[in-house]
């Protein structure tokens, strides 16, 4: 996926940073845009899609690449 609006680089976070970043981050966006995130933490692969059922946030992509984690969460 190639569009996104905004991109949070949480390389080198552990849980609960990334989540707590990314909320952060997606409160200041409007609804309907997409975040990337970027994580290194492989717990993060759950908590993104937990995260995203709790907040009603869409995630729309879920990738690993060479140890990063690629996440695209549509804001609601």
């Amino acid at each position: 996926m190639a569009n996104f609006d905004q991109e949070l680089d949480a390389s080198g976070l552990n849980c609960p940073l990334p989540i707590l970043r990314a909320k952060k981050t997606l409160n200041g966006m409007e609804s309907g845009q997409i975040l990337r995130i970027i994580a290194t933490d492989p717990g993060s692969v759950k908590d993104f899609e937990a995260f995203a059922k709790q907040t009603g946030n869409e995630l729309l992509e879920s990738t690993e690449e060479g140890g990063k984690y690629l996440f695209f969460i549509k804001k609601k």
